[in-house]
């Protein structure tokens, strides 16, 4: 699913053109991305959690040519779907 078609099934549900449910959607990914951006952990109800994570440095590896590596620490985001969710998906 693109963010395309987010726009269109909130348009549909508001009964509304795509060109007007757009700014709502983009809205709503903008303040999800900017509280990430921030570091809060965002959850929503029944659907489920975004977490920032923090990665430590370490050791890896070059696939290609076998060469040690060293891998940067940084911080990445994670998704834990809520029980709701899991259970819908699973039936």
């Amino acid at each position: 699913m693109t963010k395309q078609d987010i726009v269109n099934n909130v348009a549909k549900e508001i009964n509304q053109k795509p060109k007007d449910a757009k700014p709502l959607v983009e809205e709503v990914f903008n303040c999800l991305k900017s509280n990430l951006e921030s570091g809060i952990n965002i959850e929503i109800s029944g659907f489920g959690k975004f977490i920032i994570r923090k990665k430590n440095k370490r050791l890896g590896r070059n696939p290609m040519t076998g060469d040690k590596a060293e891998i940067t620490a940084r911080k990445v985001v994670t998704f834990k779907p809520s029980k709701l969710l899991r259970d819908s998906i699973n039936d």
